[in-house]
């Protein structure tokens, strides 16, 4: 490949990813996006040789710039999850309501006797967790929810789950586990 078809393709993969950022969801993902079409760029220009070395190091630039970009992206994310007012809309349809654990698939490391959510009209949702060992837990967090995505936080993490709400049933889905509640 000559040098102004490797250049256009570059081209198109950098104006490729600007496109697609448009329409990401989170902070992280428009990160990736954009960090990956900046490092494809640098990558390429400070790359010495032929078109094939321009290529290598447009693609090590991509990977090295989407890593940076989801750091910083995520961080962004997780601060804006803490400072953020929820409206009311955002509550719905959780808002007020209790649940108690049914089923949690892959079952967890530490195994759980019982767990109960309940979801505050202010954002906050409390889990009390015993464990059967005998240890309980409390946990505060934030959320709001997003079209079929809630979205969980602390000022440590952000965590989405897609949600279904089928009557007395709450199933979250965060891609490593599935929870299932049953409402109380």
């Amino acid at each position: 490949m000559g040098i102004k078809k490797a250049a256009a393709a570059l081209l198109v993969t950098v104006l490729s990813c600007a496109l697609l950022a448009a329409g990401c969801e989170s902070k992280r993902q428009t990160g990736a996006l954009t960090g990956a079409g900046a490092g494809a760029l640098v990558g390429a220009l400070v790359t010495g040789g032929g078109a094939g070395s321009k290529i290598g190091g447009a693609l090590i630039g991509a990977g090295i710039g989407a890593l940076g970009g989801y750091v910083i992206g995520n961080e962004m994310d997780r601060k804006d999850a803490q400072s953020r007012q929820v409206r009311e809309d955002e509550l719905r349809p959780l808002a007020g309501t209790s649940w108690k654990l049914v089923k949690i698939t892959p079952k967890p490391v530490n195994k759980i006797k019982s767990m109960t959510s309940t979801y505050h009209n202010n954002g906050s949702v409390v889990t009390n967790t015993v464990y059967a060992d005998g240890r309980t837990e409390t946990e505060t967090e934030k959320y709001r929810i997003v079209g079929s995505t809630i979205i969980f936080s602390k000022p440590d993490y952000v965590v989405n789950a897609r949600y279904a709400l089928q009557g007395n049933k709450l199933t979250l889905d965060t891609g490593e586990s599935t929870v299932l509640f049953e409402r109380i």
